[in-house]
């Protein structure tokens, strides 16, 4: 079961080819944006985006006059009770297309979610900027869980706004609870293993530390439970269908290989190399939510994992050929990864399902943050110097064993090196 390589990639290399990526050299951003005469060089896409030595020389390039442009039209935050308003009646009408005479607490939930959501995310794009910038030692929290409870209650209390919004909603005609009540509560856990992981994300935030959180993005929660003729039913818990607080990022996808077999032969040098071949391969599409601490402009992230076909959601040469269910087989196969919390392992199906659903995620997560570390030109001696990973319970202990793979099959180090670097990065 493993990892490979982003889809970004103009052309995808061969499984032995496969290693994270590195960002590209300042030299290769070569086309001019904006009128003649303009140097500031294009951001070619690097998946994770500039690395700390790479974007000081990017934002000295960017010439001044453009600069200016950009922080003089640069989004700002609300401050006072008309500027939160503004902005919830601003989603309202223009992203909710509803009018005065048509929103109900639903909508008022919504503009008001997405005004909040508005200014976490100015916080967000400059606590990442400003981390990249210092490069620190930065905490990876791996947890199967993350019980965040009702994020809009949460963020106007952690950025000081709760009097601005409840006094603007009234304005508005809302009561805040009746408000904050319409949101559903993001199924990411069930219960304390949770709520500890959502703790530790919140508290790391308030006390400013550079901390990311890894987990799947479950589609249908644990269950929903509803109550028929005096039994207990399970069934989905639709909490994605509206969710404002988190942010597809197409760009940033894994391949992660199942099955398959291991190749071994010895290179030129009478080294032993190791190349696992064929199999199944799923993409790990990445979305991130924002995670604002208490008091503090640091806001961190949760990055959450989605499943999804390697090859497409829909297959258009079966269907043409009347195989209607095939066409969409192998997108059903893959989604049944993140689908579910805890699917049942009553049956060996079930225990094959969890045992990949939790690969899935530790592979998709050290494939990400060793990708970070690789753009910081560092050698891999200082791998625990700039990461620390801490695991929640024994569900992502498969994140050991995946590091010492990377190390070994894909970066070439010897085992007595990686064994060290692994046993240093894990809390």
């Amino acid at each position: 079961m493993a990892t490979s390589t982003t889809s970004t990639e103009s052309s995808r290399p061969s499984l032995r080819e496969r290693k994270p990526s590195t960002s590209s050299p300042i030299s290769d951003f070569t086309t001019a944006v904006g009128p003649a005469g303009m140097t500031r060089p294009k951001h070619k896409r690097t998946v994770t985006g500039f690395g700390p030595g790479e974007i000081k020389s990017v934002e000295a390039s960017v010439p001044e006059s453009q600069r200016e442009a950009w922080r003089k039209f640069s989004a700002k935050e609300f401050k006072t009770t008309e500027e939160f308003e503004a902005e919830v009646v601003r989603h309202i009408e223009t992203t909710l297309a509803r009018s005065l005479f048509n929103c109900d607490e639903a909508a008022a939930y919504a503009g008001t979610a997405l005004a909040l959501r508005d200014r976490l995310i100015i916080e967000w794009n400059r606590t990442q900027q400003q981390q990249t910038f210092a490069d620190p030692k930065r905490v990876y929290y791996l947890s199967l869980e993350f019980l965040m409870g009702r994020a809009l209650d949460n963020a106007i209390l952690n950025v000081g706004m709760k009097d601005v919004a409840e006094k603007g909603l009234a304005e508005l005609g809302f009561r805040m609870e009746d408000v904050i009540s319409q949101e559903r509560d993001a199924a990411l856990g069930n219960g304390g293993l949770g709520r500890l992981a959502a703790c530790f994300l919140d508290s790391l935030a308030t006390l400013n530390y550079p901390a990311w959180g890894y987990a799947l993005r479950y589609r249908y929660g644990i269950f929903r439970q509803e109550i028929v003729d005096g039994y207990q039913v399970e069934v989905p818990d639709y909490w994605l269908d509206f969710n404002p607080w988190e942010f597809p990022r197409h760009d940033v996808t894994v391949d992660i290989q199942f099955y398959g077999s291991v190749r071994k032969y010895r290179d030129d040098s009478g080294k032993q190399i190791s190349v696992w071949e064929n199999g199944e391969i799923v993409k790990a599409v990445a979305y991130d939510a924002p995670i604002p601490g208490y008091g503090t402009r640091t806001t961190n992230n949760l990055r959450l994992w989605s499943s999804k076909a390697s090859h497409g959601e829909f297959d258009f040469t079966k269907f043409n050929a009347g195989e209607y269910e095939a066409s969409v087989a192998d997108q059903q196969r893959a989604e049944t990864i993140s689908a579910v919390l805890y699917p049942n392992d009553s049956l060996d199906r079930g225990k094959e399902l969890r045992l990949k659903q939790q690969y899935f995620w530790c592979a998709a997560s050290l494939f990400d943050i060793v990708r970070r570390f690789k753009k910081s030109k560092k050698a891999w001696k200082e791998f625990p110097n700039q990461v620390a990973i801490q695991l929640n319970d024994t569900h992502p202990t498969l994140a050991i064993p995946e590091l010492m793979r990377i190390l070994l099959d894909l970066e070439g180090l010897e085992w007595d090196e990686a064994w060290q670097i692994t046993q240093m990065t894990f809390g």
